[in-house]
């Protein structure tokens, strides 16, 4: 089943970098009392992802947080070596955004985001979706209908939108 607006996100634990290796991050512990965006896609280093999706979060980031947004999180069904890579080469994390990685993709399938396109070589991914979180519920969701479209899945979109 596939999240939608009004419903509370699944318990899920997810990947982060730390000074000593890669770390669990209990996604209550950043859900919880907070008005947090979260947003996925499909994987770190790909084209979209990589000019579209992160750099219109980067551009919106301080926009959100005069907005009372406390933060804003990028998932992609990628280890955390990658997202921390990816968050430093793109500049997201520079720019404040928290990159956290789903490699198992079990958060993914858990909210009925993820697809598979054998074709590029892509199995059991994220599908493209932003969505508006208020302590722990879902209050706005955008998905894309194609993973290679960043449109309503967009920081700009997603601003517009709350």
């Amino acid at each position: 089943m596939t999240i939608s607006t009004g419903a509370r996100l699944p318990e899920a634990t997810l990947l982060t970098m730390g000074g000593n290796g890669p770390e669990s991050v209990a996604l209550s512990s950043r859900l919880d009392g907070r008005k947090v965006v979260i947003f996925g896609l499909p994987g770190a280093y790909t084209g979209t992802c990589s000019t579209a999706h992160v750099p219109s979060f980067m551009r919106t980031r301080a926009q959100f947080a005069e907005k009372g947004v406390d933060e804003v999180i990028c998932v992609s069904v990628n280890d955390p070596f990658v997202m921390k890579a990816w968050g430093e080469a793109t500049g997201a994390t520079a720019a404040g955004i928290t990159m956290l990685g789903d490699a198992g993709g079990d958060f993914t399938k858990a909210i009925g985001m993820d697809f598979t396109a054998p074709a590029v070589g892509l199995f059991d991914r994220s599908a493209r979706y932003a969505m508006l979180v208020e302590d722990g519920v879902v209050k706005v969701l955008h998905r894309e209908e194609s993973p290679g479209v960043c449109e309503v899945s967009g920081g700009e979109a997603l601003l517009a939108a709350i």
